[in-house]
C-alpha cells in the first residue's frame, strides 16, 4: 500500500485531490486520462485506500471490473495504476483549509505546515458514521457502545472482537456486514432493529448475512433504552408507529454487552463549508453539474462527499467524470455549461448530478423515498422506463442520451417514480 514517503513537495499542481479513498484515487487517475501532468492525492491515513483497507469482504468491483473482489482487492488494483501513472500521494497529511484561490493548507509531520496551490481542486473526503448523539438515543453512557464501521475497523484490521452478544441498531450494509462477520467469528448477534417498516441495506445483504445466518431483523423497532454502568448490560427495544414515535407499553428488554451502531452516514463537508458551496438538503453534499463541479468554478467533488453511495463501483464512476471535469478544467479544456437543470419530483428523494447538458451522455444517481414493486421512471415528457421495483436503499441509475431531449426546448426537466398497473 502506499505511504507517505514523498520524495519531494511541489507547491504548484494542476490537480489536488483532497482524500485518498476510491474517490480520491479514480478522480486523480480522471485527471491524468485528459492530460493534467501534476496531479497530488492528500490523505490523512497512514496509508491511501480509505474505508476499502478494512471491508475484506467480497462484493466489489461487479460493475467496474466485471469481478467480484474483496475491498483491499479493489483498493490496490487503483493504488497500482496511481503509481504507475506518476500520480503524487502524500498520506499522514490533514487538509485543514482551502480557500477561494484553490489553495490548500496541509499539515504533514513530513513536510510541516505547506501551503499548496492547484489550478483545479476534487474534494473526495468521504463520509463519517452518525453516532448515539445523532439520534439522542436514551440511557447510561457504558463501554460497548460503537459504530459499525469501527467495530469493523477493530476486528478486520486490529484483530479484536467488540463483545460476545451483539444488538444493532439500524439496518445500513455495513451494520448487516458486520452481523456476518461477528456471527462467523463465534459472536452471537442477537437482532438486528430498524426503525423504518423496510430495510436499509441492499437486498444481497439482508440474504446473505442476514437469512442465511438466520439473524432477526426487526422492523418498525428501535432502542429506547441502554442500560449498564461500565458495560453495556441490556438494551430496551420498542415498535414504533407510522409517524417513527415508540410505542413504550409495548417494549422489551434484550440482554447484550455491545450495542452497535449502524444508523446511517454524512458527508464529511467541513472543509467544503469553508468555502461555502451551495448545497443539497436532500444529500448532505454539494451540489453539482455533470462534470461534477460545485457552484465554485474549478472546484469538482465526488464520492460520498457529494451523496452517500450504495455500491464502490458508482463512486469510482462519478470520481473518474470529476477527475476529467477538473484536469480539462486545469489545461482550459472544459466542456460547454449544462443547460437543464433537474428537479426532483414525486417519490424521488435526490438526482445526482444537479444539472446536465443535451449534447451528450449522462448517468443520473437517484434515490426514491418509498418502496414499490411496479412503478415507472419519468423525465418530463421525453423518458419513460417501467421498473420491476424501487428501493430507497438502493441506488437507481438512468443513462439520459442525447436523443432523448431533441424536442426538448425547456431550461428544467422533473423527474418522477410512479406506481403503474400490472399488465
Amino acid at each position: 500500500m502506499l505511504t507517505g514517503k514523498l520524495a519531494q513537495l511541489d507547491g504548484d499542481y494542476d490537480v489536488v485531490v483532497v482524500g485518498g479513498g476510491p474517490a480520491g484515487m479514480a478522480a486523480a487517475l480522471g485527471a491524468r486520462e485528459v492530460g493534467a501532468n501534476r496531479v497530488l492525492i492528500l490523505d490523512r491515513d497512514r496509508e491511501a485506500g480509505g474505508i476499502l483497507l478494512q471491508c475484506i469482504h467480497p462484493g466489489f468491483g461487479l460493475h467496474h471490473f466485471g469481478e467480484e473482489l474483496t475491498g483491499p482487492e479493489y483498493a490496490q488494483r487503483f493504488l497500482s495504476e496511481v503509481c504507475d501513472k506518476g500520480i503524487d500521494v502524500l498520506t499522514d497529511a490533514y487538509a485543514a483549509d482551502i480557500d477561494l484561490d484553490k489553495r490548500v493548507k496541509v499539515m504533514s509531520g513530513r513536510f510541516g505546515v505547506r501551503i499548496i496551490s492547484g489550478s483545479a481542486v476534487v474534494l473526495a473526503m468521504g463520509a463519517r458514521e452518525r453516532t448515539r448523539g445523532a439520534i439522542r438515543t436514551p440511557g447510561t453512557r457504558p463501554a460497548g457502545v460503537m459504530t459499525a464501521g469501527l467495530t469493523q475497523r477493530i476486528v478486520n484490521m486490529l484483530g479484536y472482537l467488540p463483545g460476545k452478544r451483539v444488538a444493532i441498531l439500524g439496518s445500513g450494509d455495513i451494520g448487516l456486514i458486520m452481523a456476518r462477520r461477528l456471527t462467523l467469528e463465534g459472536v452471537e448477534v442477537v437482532g438486528v432493529y430498524e426503525i423504518m417498516p423496510y430495510p436499509n441495506g441492499l437486498n444481497r445483504n439482508i440474504v446473505q448475512c442476514l437469512n442465511d445466518f438466520d439473524i432477526p431483523l426487526h422492523l418498525s423497532t428501535t432502542v429506547v433504552n441502554i442500560h449498564g454502568r461500565d458495560r453495556v448490560e441490556k438494551v430496551t427495544v420498542a415498535p414504533v408507529d407510522a409517524s417513527l414515535k415508540p410505542d413504550l407499553t409495548r417494549c422489551s428488554d434484550v440482554a447484550c454487552d455491545t450495542l452497535m451502531l449502524s444508523i446511517g452516514l454524512i458527508p464529511e463537508n467541513e472543509l467544503s463549508r469553508h468555502l461555502n458551496l451551495r448545497f443539497d438538503p436532500a444529500t448532505g453534499g454539494p451540489f453539482v453539474t455533470s462534470a461534477m463541479e460545485t457552484s465554485i468554478d474549478g472546484v469538482f467533488a465526488c464520492g460520498n462527499v457529494v451523496h452517500i453511495h450504495d455500491l464502490v463501483d458508482f463512486v469510482t464512476q462519478e470520481s473518474l467524470l470529476a477527475g476529467q471535469g477538473a484536469g480539462l478544467y486545469a489545461t482550459g479544456h472544459r466542456k460547454p455549461a449544462d443547460n437543464i437543470r433537474l428537479i426532483p419530483g414525486d417519490n424521488v428523494a435526490s438526482c445526482v448530478p444537479h444539472t446536465i447538458s443535451s449534447d451528450r451522455d449522462h448517468t443520473l444517481y437517484l434515490r426514491v423515498k418509498k418502496p414499490l414493486d411496479m412503478s415507472t421512471i419519468r423525465l418530463g415528457e421525453v423518458y419513460e422506463k417501467k421498473l420491476r421495483y424501487v428501493f430507497p436503499a438502493e441506488t437507481l441509475t438512468v443513462t439520459v442520451r442525447p436523443r432523448f431531449l431533441e424536442n426538448f426546448h425547456g431550461n428544467s426537466l422533473r423527474i418522477d417514480v410512479q406506481p403503474r398497473e400490472p399488465a
